[in-house]
Order: C-alpha cells, then sequence, then structure tokens
C-alpha cells in the first residue's frame, strides 16, 4: 500500500529528475528566461536606467553633479547595445561560406582574436584571446566571421568555461563540420579587483572537437598558436 509520504517523495524524485534533464539539456545556452525579448530594446534601456539611477542613490552619488548625471542613461545603452548585445539572437553573424576552391585540406588557424566579455557572478570584465581552428569539409569562411562569432558569444554575461563551448559549438553549425577547437587565454577583473586581488593570472579553457581530438592534430594546433 502507497501512503500520502511515498508519493509525495515519489513526486518530489519525478520534480528533481524534471530540472536535472532541464539543466542538462541546457547546459551550454546562457540561462534566459521564455519571454527575454519580448521588451524592446528602448524600453529595456529605460528600465535599466531608472534602476541604476537607484543603485547609485544608494551609494550616496550625487546625481545632479554633471559628470553623473547622465550615468544612468549611459549605462543602460552600453548593457543592451554593446557589452550585452549578444543575448539577442537577432544580433547573431551570419556566416558568408565559400567553396574550398583550392581543395586546402590543413587547418585554418586564427589566433589572439580579442575576447571582451563579462563574468555573470560579479558583472565586471573578462578580457583576453581566443585562438580558433577548423579543418574544412568541402566549404571555408570569412575570417573577419570567426572574429565575429566570438564577439557575439562574449557580449553577454558569461563563464568562461561554457563561452569556449559556445563559440565551437557556433563555428560547428557555421561550417558544417566536427572538425574545430578553440582556446580562451583570459584575465578576469573578479579576481584582480576584487576577492584575492591577483592581478597576474589568466584562465585557459579548450575545446577540442572532431580530428582535434586526436593528439597528433592537436599537437598541431598548440604548435601553431605559440
Amino acid at each position: 500500500m502507497i501512503n500520502n509520504d511515498s508519493i509525495n517523495n515519489i513526486m518530489v524524485e519525478q520534480v528533481i529528475t524534471d530540472l536535472e534533464h532541464e539543466y542538462y539539456s541546457s547546459a551550454f545556452d546562457t540561462p534566459l528566461r521564455p519571454d527575454a525579448f519580448e521588451m524592446d530594446d528602448d524600453t529595456k534601456m529605460e528600465l535599466i536606467a531608472k534602476h541604476f539611477t537607484g543603485i547609485m542613490q544608494v551609494l550616496g552619488m550625487d546625481l545632479d553633479d554633471d559628470s553623473l548625471k547622465d550615468t544612468p542613461k549611459r549605462v543602460a545603452k552600453m548593457y543592451v547595445k554593446e557589452i550585452f548585445s549578444g543575448l539577442n539572437p537577432a544580433n547573431k553573424p551570419k556566416p558568408t561560406l565559400f567553396k574550398n576552391i583550392f581543395q586546402y585540406k590543413q587547418m585554418l588557424v586564427e589566433r589572439n582574436i580579442a575576447v571582451f566579455s563579462n563574468c555573470e557572478h560579479h558583472f565586471v570584465p573578462i578580457v583576453g584571446k581566443a585562438h580558433v581552428a577548423y579543418i574544412s569539409n568541402g566549404q571555408v569562411i570569412g575570417l573577419s566571421k570567426l572574429n565575429r562569432i566570438v564577439q557575439y558569444c562574449s557580449q553577454r554575461p558569461q563563464v568562461q568555461e561554457r563561452l569556449t563551448m559556445q563559440i565551437a559549438n557556433m563555428l560547428k553549425e557555421a561550417l558544417g563540420t566536427d572538425d574545430v577547437a578553440v582556446i580562451i587565454d583570459a584575465h578576469h577583473h573578479c579576481v584582480s579587483s576584487r576577492g584575492i586581488r591577483d592581478a597576474g593570472s589568466t584562465t585557459l579553457t579548450a575545446e577540442y572537437c572532431g580530428q582535434f581530438l586526436n593528439t597528433e592534430t592537436k599537437n598541431e594546433f598548440l604548435k601553431y598558436i605559440g
């Protein structure tokens, strides 16, 4: 006979299972509410400016000062139009692909792509370099699109591990191949400007896919990026 406690335990276990499934199925995605894009950019900026005004007032800042009075509007515009613009899929770069008419079969590597992102735990900068590579399966991508993919994924609140995987996944989607690799070497201001205040450390993350899982191919990529 199943009592009420048993039923409750079953229900709790089912909820936990559903939550775990939801987490694992979206682990590579930036956490967003379903209604994230129902509000237009102008409304978002207006609301952010109001909230940031409140933050500044709580901190005791004088918003009547000429230097500060427009700061909430500047911050709101920066959040929506610049440093967090990668949250909006409407800003996703459209890849320009070309036929690999030269039958180039070696890896293509682009080094030292600038990374400017923000830590989602403290909303302070992550600054560094990305190194990306791919092996063509018959198509090649415009070089600037590699930079734009890195930029798009970076311009949102991030953790570096997820950022690395998102760039790799977008490259695979754009190129139609699993043969991609991404390494990010970045400086985290949440480490240098607060907490431990260690200004000298950087964080390295890597994602190897397809042929780059082979030791020889991986080592060749590492040699190229120095």
